[in-house]
């Protein structure tokens, strides 16, 4: 759910925008609106135009057509925008002196600063890092650091490129609910780069999916996902695609399917089974009009694990149709 907008929130506008590098246009937007106050996720495979978009938001970049609209923060200056970018680059001295310089430029008196520093440290979880250089910092602390330097500067608009890409798979899990609820705290508007789906799934209000430079679908993520637009866009976001009886293209949640007979039924080739933590997980195809899918269930505990080779029912009664 979208947060409420605030004073300090901006929203942000794409018009007929155009970038061109090497006589190839590589990202054309006709028409995009990042609405004020809810996180938007900018979703899609490298090379879709994400980071693209989002430094031409930031103002680093500037379109070779079109205009990006930022409004003005509060007082009439130009958009107040706070960057987060991918790989953290810091100066020499302590995280604190740090996370203080921007916050100096910004002519922010130093009993706030101070404070402001402490709550996003705190907020970030490298309070304890204060003092520590802050070239010394391992990858996961790094990627903290800089969050918290940009969360610090408290402005309308903040914008985060793959602000966990850094993390490894166990402190990438272990933040993201962290984060999740960072961003909902924020005040003003959040603008995220990621080609994870959990990532966008799990942090995003809004979600505008990015391919070869075009917007292919945006707006609230659980619309989003209840619609995709088309077959490249159900498999982009994780569905597992088939054609029903009836010829229409359907998509299963990747987590979507169950063992037995259903509304929706399909035979199932099993070709193995796995364990993955405390579970059981069968891999294999199922058989649709448009061709073996390759899928994956889960089976319930204390259910015999078939053979591989074995042909057993699912069911998938959360699908959606695609294109609707």
């Amino acid at each position: 759910m979208s947060r409420p907008a605030t004073a300090a929130a901006a929203a942000i506008v794409l018009d007929g925008v155009r970038v061109v590098r090497d006589r190839r246009t590589i990202l054309e937007v006709p028409r995009l609106e990042l609405p004020a106050g809810a996180v938007t996720v900018l979703f899609g495979p490298n090379g879709a135009g994400k980071t693209t978009t989002l430094r031409l938001v930031a103002g680093l970049d500037r379109p070779d057509a079109g205009v990006v609209r930022v409004p003005a923060a509060p007082g009439g200056r130009p958009g107040d925008v706070a960057y987060a970018f991918q790989e953290p680059v810091f100066l020499r001295g302590s995280v604190r002196a740090n996370l203080s310089l921007g916050l100096a430029l910004r002519k922010v008196p130093p009993k706030e600063r101070a404070a402001r520093i402490e709550s996003a440290a705190r907020d970030c979880g490298v309070g304890h890092l204060l003092e520590r250089d802050a070239r010394s910092l391992s990858a996961g602390e790094a990627q903290r650091a800089n969050l918290a330097r940009t969360l610090a500067l408290r402005a309308p608009i903040t914008l985060l490129d793959e602000p966990l890409a850094a993390f490894d798979r166990v402190g990438r899990s272990a933040f993201l609910e962290e984060l999740a609820g960072l961003l909902r705290r924020q005040a003003g508007t959040v603008v995220l780069v990621t080609h994870d789906r959990e990532e966008a799934f799990r942090l995003g209000d809004r979600i505008v999916v990015l391919a070869a430079g075009h917007v292919r679908a945006a707006g609230a993520l659980r619309d989003v996902l209840a619609h995709p637009p088309d077959r490249e866009m159900a498999e982009l976001l994780g569905y597992i695609v088939v054609i029903d009886d009836d010829g229409a293209p359907l998509g299963i949640p990747p987590t979507g399917l169950q063992l037995g007979p259903g509304e929706r039924a399909f035979g199932f080739v099993v070709e193995r089974v796995v364990e993955v933590g405390l579970e059981e997980r069968v891999r294999g195809r199922i058989a649709t009009r448009n061709g073996d899918v390759a899928a994956e269930i889960s089976l319930p505990v204390g259910a015999r694990a078939p053979a591989p080779g074995e042909t057993i029912t699912v069911s998938a009664p959360g699908c959606v149709f695609i294109g609707s």
